[in-house]
């Protein structure tokens, strides 16, 4: 069967689970996704890295509770800070390492319900692309 998928809006929908803000190996966020979490939860930059954040090489990852969700994440799958949440989430699943290797798109599908399996690499490549510009 042919499917007609061009845009990002053919191969993912958000399903609002949550499952997206679980492991994935952490969350980068930009000095300015620090400023405006800081700003939003009236915490001092400084100690908000310190509290809120993990070092990755020269960057930092937001943290993780024990059960690996954002530090962030409330138990009725909700995003305490949606109206500033990092880029890497607003840009969910249309991330850097899906756009250099495609085949973790059908890894990350497993536990996502909102992105489409079976797609051809260079269509999800090609799609990602265009939207990370």
């Amino acid at each position: 069967m042919d499917v007609d998928v061009n845009q990002a809006r053919d191969i993912f929908e958000c399903q609002q689970c949550g499952q997206c803000c679980k492991g994935f190996g952490g969350t980068y966020v930009t000095p300015e996704d620090i400023k405006n979490i800081s700003k939003l939860i009236g915490v001092e930059e400084g100690r908000f890295t310190g509290r809120y954040c993990n070092p990755s090489g020269s960057r930092f990852v937001l943290a993780q509770k024990e059960d690996e969700t954002c530090v962030f994440f409330d138990p009725e799958k909700q995003c305490t800070i949606h109206a500033v949440k990092p880029r890497m989430c607003r840009a969910w699943p249309f991330i850097p390492t899906v756009a250099r290797h495609p085949e973790n798109w059908e890894a990350m599908a497993n536990s996502c319900p909102g992105m489409k399996k079976g797609l051809a690499p260079e269509i999800i490549a090609g799609i990602v692309k265009d939207e990370l510009i």
